[in-house]
């Protein structure tokens, strides 16, 4: 496997990652976090929000930075 395909990999994953997390945000309510009783897995509504929100912004800068990696074509 090529660093260019590791990078294709871990960028698709990353995008798909952020769309699922930013599905799971509720900024007054359960959101699709209700399902399944993913809000009882955090102790508090507070903490499961900051964890979401930890998360999202560091997928968020991987996802970026990854997509300015493979534009400009610094990795082959």
């Amino acid at each position: 496997m090529k660093l260019y395909q590791l990078f294709q990999i871990i960028w698709t994953t990353s995008a798909f990652l952020l769309i699922v997390l930013v599905l799971l945000h509720s900024p007054k309510g359960d959101g699709l976090g209700g399902i399944g009783g993913q809000a009882q897995l955090f102790t508090s509504t507070k903490s499961a929000e900051t964890t979401l929100n930890r998360i999202t912004w560091a997928l968020s800068i991987t996802f970026i930075a990854i997509t300015v990696v493979l534009s400009a074509g610094w990795v082959n």
